[in-house]
């Protein structure tokens, strides 16, 4: 029986939603837009900014910003891809939300970024401490374009098939 994929990501600018939504088109994965309650505005996003919203909620390893909406049946998924933009060498603070109000028990968590100028780096290992339980966790991969054939050779190495 194939695994049933949810693709989750948060996508500040619309780059991360794009690439999201390919791998989704090309897994047959379901979507699920990690959207804040407080919507962040480009001087949000100003991380020149040592005021600006997300620069106070990267420096405060506390911060966990408010989510829309929930996934309707996590436990379906066999396999949660999660995306998000690197935001100071890690993943933004809304995607430790994301881990923390779900059980991914007996799951494969995939994570996929975006980035203008750093890699992965450690953000997807410095996700681990966010997801109790037995969860295999699968090296993360920075896509920026989604280009359809790096897409499916990745989903294949990371999927198995």
């Amino acid at each position: 029986m194939a695994n049933k994929i949810l693709v989750a990501y948060f996508s500040a600018s619309g780059v991360t939603k794009k690439v999201g939504d390919e791998i989704a088109r090309i897994s047959g994965g379901d979507v699920f837009e990690i959207i804040p309650k407080d919507i962040y505005t480009s001087a949000d996003l100003n991380w020149m900014n040592k005021r600006s919203r997300s620069t106070l909620e990267m420096n405060d390893p506390s911060s966990r910003p408010e989510i829309t909406g929930m996934v309707a049946d996590m436990a379906s998924y066999d396999v949660v891809i999660v995306g998000f933009p690197i935001w100071w060498g890690v993943a933004p603070r809304i995607i430790e939300t994301f881990l923390e109000s779900y059980d991914f028990s007996r799951k494969t968590i995939i994570p996929f970024c975006t980035s203008g100028g750093s890699g992965v780096g450690r953000s997807d290992t410095a996700l681990h401490k966010n997801v109790s339980g037995e969860v295999k966790w699968i090296k993360g991969k920075q896509i920026n374009r989604p280009k359809e054939n790096e897409i499916k050779k990745w989903l294949s190495e990371v999927l198995g098939g």
